[in-house]
């Protein structure tokens, strides 16, 4: 699957991003749609659909900062997942943000609940398998545990929370709070 990634800034491709945004992503991790739209204006966020052959498969909105880029949100859609497309988009942005450093979060896998425990953990080996490593600590994201991960470089918890603060300013960055230092690799 060869996916290719589009800014978008209205129209159609917009609302579809809008919509998969608003049903992918549970409302305590969610900024106002408005603020990430308004984010573009500065440069320092892109909105981007996911496509193959003009076909729309899901969105990346990306927060940049120095030579590090936030991989904020990430959803494919339902009618094309587990057919590469997400592997596939992981690649575009590799591509696209060459030589940056991309960091992702994560919910973490310390989790009571089996079902909930079983999609974390599976989205945990999917950015493992693509490549991606864990960063080496846990930050609390608005009230939700989050584990790090990046592709392959280093980046101090405060070099991830200035992605926030530049982007979105402090009254977003002041809600993430260092949670402290994650096992290490071969602990988990």
């Amino acid at each position: 699957m060869s996916v290719k990634l589009k800014q978008v800034f209205s129209g159609k491709r917009l609302d579809e991003v809008h919509a998969l945004y608003e049903t992918a992503f549970p409302a305590s991790e969610k900024k106002p749609f408005s603020m990430i739209v308004s984010g573009q204006g500065t440069g320092l966020v892109e909105i981007l659909s996911l496509e193959e052959n003009n076909r729309f498969l899901g969105l990346a909105i990306m927060a940049k900062a120095g030579d590090r880029v936030l991989l904020d949100y990430f959803a494919i859609a339902d009618e094309v997942r587990g057919h590469g497309a997400g592997s596939a988009a992981l690649q575009a942005l590799r591509e696209r943000y060459q030589g940056m450093r991309i960091i992702i979060e994560i919910e973490s896998t310390k989790c009571e609940d089996e079902e909930e425990l079983a999609l974390r953990t599976r989205r945990k080996k999917f950015y493992l398998r693509n490549g991606f490593t864990m960063l080496p600590y846990y930050i609390d994201l608005w009230g939700t545990e989050m584990e790090m991960l990046s592709n392959g470089q280093p980046c101090p918890y405060e070099e991830y929370l200035d992605i926030y603060t530049t982007a979105f300013g402090t009254k977003v960055s002041d809600k993430i709070h260092f949670l402290g230092d994650a096992p290490a690799a071969d602990e988990i």
